[in-house]
C-alpha cells in the first residue's frame, strides 16, 4: 500500500504508479524508523519515479516482533490447512484481478517486455493455488513395526521465515517463496530486491483483501547489505530462503551459521544447451534463442552456453546469429518487443563490460554487442552472440545474466559432457538429440540440478527446483518446499507388549 498519483508522472508510466513505497509491518504501511529513503529508477530513462523506505536493523526488528506475535499468538499457524488454503486461493483471485496492473508495473520497473510480463501474474496466482492445494492433500507419515509399535510424524511450521527475492521477474519469484511458506503456516518477512520494489507494493492490499491476518506477511524494503543482512543475522528468524548471486549466498551462509539457520538458496548459473547433429535443429534453435533472449536474458536458468556438435557448428552459428539479429529490441511497453531494457544502469554496464571482455579474449562476435541504433537512451543491448568460445574465457565461466550467449563446438558425446561440466555452476542444462538413449546418458552425466531433454524450460511445480555445485543449496518445489518450512517430528508408540531390557537388577 503506497501513496499514489492519479495520473502517470511520465509518458508511458502505468496508472497508479506510486511516488512513495513504504514497509508493511504488522498490517500497516510504515516509513523507515530512521526516515531514510532511496530513489528507485525505471530502466528506460534511468530517472527516479518513487522514493522507497530504506530499511535497516531497526525496521527488521520491528517486523520480527510483528511476525513472531502473529506466529505465537495469532490464528495462522493453528488453522487447518483448508482454512489457510481458502485465504491463499483468495490471494490468487486478487492477483488475477490485477493481472494487467501487475504486468504494467513489472514492465515499467524491470524493463521486461510487457508481452512476457503479462504471464507473471498468472504464474504467481498458480503458485498460491498449487501450494494451497498441496498442503490440504499432504498427509503425515505413519509406520507400523509389526504388532508392537506405531510410529507417526507431526508436521508443524518452523516459525518466522525470511524471504529475500531477486530483481528478475520479482512478483512471480516473491510468490514462489510466499506461497509455500504461508501454506505451511509460517509467518514471513519479505525483503524485495531494491532495484525492483514496485510490484511488491501491491501485496499489502492484495493480502488484506484476501483476509490474511495482520502480521503474517511483513515487507521490509532496503539495500541488501543493510535490510537483507539484518534479516539474515536476526536470531529469531530461523529460516532464510534466498535467490540471487552465488557470492551473496556465501555471505548469507557465513552469517546464518551463527544461529544454525535453515537455508534454501538458488544461486547463479551458466547453463549449457547441448545440440547434437541428429537433433531437430529447428526446434533446438527456437529453444536456444528463446532460452537466452527471453526475459532480457536475466534469468537464472538461461541456456547461456550453447555447445554444438562440430559437423553442424558453422551452420548452427550462422542461423543463430541471423535469428539474434532479428530479435526485436524496444521499449518494454510495446506489444512487439521481444527484448526490453536491462534492469538497472549498473547492471547494464556490467553486461557491456562482459561483451568487451569477450572481444578482448578472442571470441568471435557474430551478432549484437552494442546498443541498437534506434534506441539512443535507456539500458538497451542488442541480442548478442559470441562463437568460438573456449573454456578458458571468462565469458564461458562467469554468469553474465543478460542477452549474451556463448557458442562452443564439441567433437563427441564425451567432449560435450566435459564442456558442459567445465564451470563451477550446476543449475540447469538442456540436451537436444533424437537418440533418446544418448539423451538419457548425457542428462545423467551433466552436473546440473535440472535438465530438460528435447524441451525448453517448462516448469512442473511438483518437481524439485534448485542447483548443485555453486548454483545452490537445497531444493524447493512441491513437497520439498513444504519440508523446508516445516519441522517433522516423530512419535513412537508402543501398542504391543514391548518390554525394554532390564538393567540394574541384583543377580
Amino acid at each position: 500500500m503506497t501513496e499514489t498519483v492519479s495520473r502517470p508522472t511520465r509518458l508511458g508510466a502505468p496508472d497508479g504508479l506510486p511516488t512513495e513505497i513504504l514497509h508493511y509491518i504488522g498490517g500497516r504501511t510504515v516509513p523507515s524508523r530512521s526516515g531514510r529513503t532511496f530513489a528507485t529508477l525505471d530502466p528506460v530513462s534511468n530517472e527516479p519515479y518513487a522514493q522507497v523506505a530504506a530499511g535497516d536493523a531497526e525496521d527488521v526488528a520491528a517486523a520480527v516482533v510483528a511476525a513472531t506475535a502473529a506466529f505465537t499468538d495469532g490464528p495462522w499457524p493453528r488453522m487447518l490447512p483448508r482454512g489457510r488454503a481458502r485465504v491463499l486461493h483468495a490471494i490468487a483471485d486478487a492477483i488475477e484481478s490485477r493481472d494487467e496492473q501487475i504486468a504494467e508495473f513489472e514492465a515499467w520497473d524491470t524493463g521486461l517486455p510487457i508481452s512476457q510480463a503479462r504471464g507473471q501474474a498468472h504464474r504467481a496466482a498458480e503458485n498460491f493455488r498449487f501450494f494451497a492445494d498441496l498442503m490440504v492433500g499432504l498427509g503425515e507419515d505413519a509406520y507400523r513395526v509389526g504388532s508392537s509399535q506405531l510410529n507417526y510424524t507431526l508436521r508443524e511450521p518452523v516459525g518466522v521465515a525470511g524471504l529475500i527475492t531477486p530483481w528478475n521477474t520479482p512478483f512471480m519469484l516473491e510468490s514462489w517463496k510466499l506461497a509455500p511458506s504461508l501454506a505451511a503456516g509460517c509467518t514471513v518477512i519479505l525483503k524485495p530486491a531494491e532495484w525492483t520494489p514496485l510490484s511488491a507494493s501491491l501485496l499489502p492490499e492484495i493480502v488484506a483483501e484476501a483476509g490474511l491476518p495482520a502480521g503474517v506477511l511483513n515487507i521490509v524494503h532496503g539495500i541488501g547489505e543493510e535490510a537483507g543482512a539484518a534479516l539474515v543475522a536476526h536470531p529469531d528468524v530461523p529460516l532464510i530462503s534466498f535467490t540471487g548471486e552465488t557470492t551473496t549466498g556465501q555471505i548469507i551462509m557465513r552469517s546464518g551459521a551463527d544461529h544454525l539457520k535453515g537455508l534454501s538458496m538458488e544461486l547463479g548459473g551458466k547453463s549449457p544447451c547441448i545440440v547434437f547433429a541428429d537433433a531437430d535443429l529447428e526446434r533446438a534453435l527456437d529453444a536456444a534463442v528463446f532460452g537466452v533472449f527471453s526475459l532480457n536474458g536475466e534469468r537464472c536458468t538461461a541456456g547461456s552456453r550453447i555447445l554444438v556438435e562440430r559437423s553442424i557448428y558453422d551452420d548452427f552459428v550462422a542461423r543463430l546469429a541471423e535469428r539474434a539479429g532479428n530479435v526485436v529490441v524496444g521499449p518494454p511497453g510495446e506489444a512487439d518487443t521481444q527484448l526490453g531494457a536491462l534492469v538497472h544502469a549498473e547492471h547494464y554496464e556490467r553486461v557491456k563490460q562482459y561483451v568487451r571482455i569477450g572481444v578482448q579474449e578472442g571470441a568471435r562476435l557474430v551478432a549484437g554487442g552494442d546498443r541498437p541504433a534506434h534506441l539512443p537512451g535507456g539500458n538497451y543491448l542488442a541480442a548478442t552472440v559470441f562463437c568460438d568460445v573456449t573454456p578458458a574465457m571468462r565469458i564461458f565461466q562467469e554468469e553474465i545474466f543478460g542477452p549474451v550467449v556463448c557458442v562452443t563446438p564439441f567433437e563427441d558425446e564425451a567432449d560435450a559432457v566435459r564442456l558442459a561440466n567445465a564451470t563451477k555452476y550446476g543449475l540447469a542444462a538442456y540436451v537436444w538429440t533424437s537418440d533418446l538413449r544418448r539423451g538419457h546418458r548425457v542428462a545423467a552425466e551433466v552436473q546440473s540440478g535440472m535438465c530438460w531433454l528435447n524441451s525448453h524450460n517448462v516448469r512442473d511445480l511438483r518437481t524439485p527446483f534448485g542447483g548443485i555445485k555453486a548454483s545452490g543449496l537445497g531444493h524447493e518445489g512441491g513437497t520439498h518446499s513444504i519440508d523446508f518450512y516445516t519441522h517433522q517430528r516423530v512419535v513412537h508408540v508402543a501398542v504391543g507388549d514391548l518390554a525394554p531390557p532390564r538393567f540394574g537388577l541384583r543377580p
